[in-house]
Formats: structure tokens, sequence, C-alpha cells
């Protein structure tokens, strides 16, 4: 299927599977707007805008707690990278985009608008749940009559998912991500040190010397501003002042994560002891966090490479693969709420 697109949308980053050479493109969901409603830069270019650019240049995040928050520059963007970089065709071609579960059908419905409110539309336009998505491409048989516990952690939300003979038998969207654990190391390091850096700092901060348990033992230096003089400081940051910051985050995830467990039907919570919870997204690369969901659930956790590219590659396979092709649906047969 040459013309052909598998597509996540997600908070931080925006992925594309290319049916006509198997190619997977991941590129920061951002966009810089100049004179309120003109694209000035989108992707990788605008997200190094972030927190830099003038007044003149608004830069932001067209997907807001996994829903669709600006949907024309989303749109915009989407017929940009599709069209000029990928060198693809929107008109007559066949696209499948995930949707998450615990959303309402109307915002289901925007992701899918985002290709059929346009003069060139496309032959298809398919949805997919984005846990079945990760699930299939993280390698599971989601057609088994075998509960399979799928955790995404993104930068927005979370979604934990239980997915059954090809079904989702439970599936819950939690306001919790890299984003939040990003804030929380702004607001530990502005308050207990008298620092104040930006969310990119942060994100740095997290992916380089963070952990969900102590004794890293690493450390970074970073630069930002001085409360108290209000001049450029440089400081050097140890690891555990950022499990510090952003415990109380995890706790509370982990006991929400508890909660959710608590749920699931005996047969398949004995499935998901037996092979494990399975970790998604990007924010799960952060390190010691499969240990500290085996310790607090007392149940294994499955970590992969490149989770962050597991929905889409996922989508590839129901693009692509007879087998799968039954996990996109349109939403032109749903009824609306």
């Amino acid at each position: 299927m040459p013309n052909s697109f598998g597509i996540d949308i997600g908070t931080q980053n925006l992925k594309i599977f290319s049916g006509a050479d198997s190619s997977i493109t991941n590129i920061k969901n951002t966009i810089a707007i100049v004179n309120k409603n003109q694209m000035y830069s989108y992707g990788d270019a605008a997200y190094s805008m972030y927190e830099k650019a003038p007044d003149t240049i608004q830069v932001s995040f067209p997907i807001v707690s996994g829903v669709i928050a600006d949907f024309d520059n989303m749109q915009t963007m989407l017929f940009e990278v599709l069209e000029r970089d990928l060198k693809g065709k929107i008109k007559g071609s066949d696209i499948v985009v995930a949707v998450p579960t615990d959303i309402t059908e109307v915002e289901k419905k925007a992701f899918s608008d985002l290709f059929t409110k346009t003069k060139n539309k496309p032959h298809s336009i398919r949805v997919c749940e984005k846990p079945i998505a990760s699930a299939i491409g993280l390698g599971l048989d989601v057609s088994e009559p075998t509960g399979v516990m799928v955790v995404d952690l993104g930068a927005d939300t979370t979604e934990i998912s239980v997915i059954s003979l090809g079904g989702l038998v439970l599936s819950e969207l939690l306001p919790f991500g890299g984003n939040q654990i990003d804030e929380s190391i702004v607001t530990h390091l502005k308050r207990n040190y008298n620092l104040v850096i930006g969310q990119k700092t942060a994100k740095q901060l997290k992916e380089e010397i963070g952990s969900a348990a102590e004794g890293r033992g690493e450390k970074l230096t970073v630069v930002g501003r001085d409360v108290v003089s209000g001049l450029p400081i440089e400081m050097e940051i140890e690891s555990d002042v950022i499990y510090t910051a952003i415990k109380a985050d995890l706790e509370s995830f982990c006991t929400n994560v508890k909660l959710i467990l608590e749920k699931v039907p005996p047969e398949l919570a004995k499935d998901i002891v037996h092979s494990g919870i399975y970790l998604t997204g990007g924010t799960s690369q952060l390190n010691r966090l499969t240990d500290l969901f085996s310790e607090v659930t007392n149940i294994k956790v499955n970590a992969f490479d490149d989770p962050q590219e597991s929905c889409v590659r996922g989508l590839g396979s129901v693009l692509t693969d007879t087998k799968f092709k039954q996990y996109g649906y349109s939403m032109k047969t749903r009824i609306f709420k």
C-alpha cells in the first residue's frame, strides 16, 4: 500500500508510518504561529523556539491531554508533513490514525475529521484504539483469549488498558505524564534552590539524570536564573535532587495503577501476573521506572526499545497486514453522544 499512512498524534511527538517504504517519521508536535493564525514553523524547528521566541511568535502544542486543542493548525501541520516533507498525497490515500480509548466519541471523531474535512479527501480514513495499536506494535497477539495489560506513559496522560480477544476489557486515561514530572522539577528547584529553569531544561534533567529510585549518583550542570539576584546562574544538580522532586508524582501514579489493577476480572488478572505489565510511551524510559512498577505491583514489568514508537508500528501493521486490518474502524459507523 504505497499511498498509505499510520499516524500517531501525541502531545509531544507526531509519528507517521509511511506505507511507501515502511519508514517511520518522528518529529515534535509543535507549531509556531505569527499574526494570530499564520503558521511560521512546525515540528522540530518550532520546538527549538519553545521558551525562546519573542512575543510576536506563539509556540504551542496542538494536542492537550490526549485530545485536539487546535484543530486548524493541527490539520495544517499534518498536511505539510505528509505532502511536503514525506512527498505523499492525502487525496486517495488510506489512513489509520490512533485515538485514546478513554475520551468521548466526539473527541475521537475530531481525529478522523482532520482528514475528512478537507478538499483532498483520502480514499479511506479509519481510527484504531491506541492501546490496541501499541500492543500490536509490541508484538503481542491481541486476538488471544488472554489478558494483556498495556501502560502507555505519554507527555500529558497515561492510558492503562487491559486487552483480551481483540477488545478492550478496561481502559482508563490518567492525567499524568512526562510534562507533570517536568513541572514538578521546575517547582522543586525554584522552591528549594532558588533556581528558575524552563520546561525544556527540566526535561533534560529528567532524561539524563532522573530516576524512579534513589542512588543513581549522577550530576548535570544547568543554567537558570537566580530567584534572589535575578541574574543567570550555573548550578550542578544531583540525580537524587530530581528523584526528590518527582517522588510524590510517582507514588501517586503507582497508587492509581494499583486501584485499576483491582478492577481487573480474576481470570484476566491471572494472565497479567503470568505475562507481566507492558510499558510503552516516551515517559516509560525514565530510569528504574520498571523496577518501581514491579516493586509496587508484585508483577514483572516488560520494557522495550523505542517504546515511543510502538503505537505507530502497530498502526503500520493495521495498514499492511490483513491479520490486523479489523482493528481499524470508520467513525462514520459510530453513534455520537
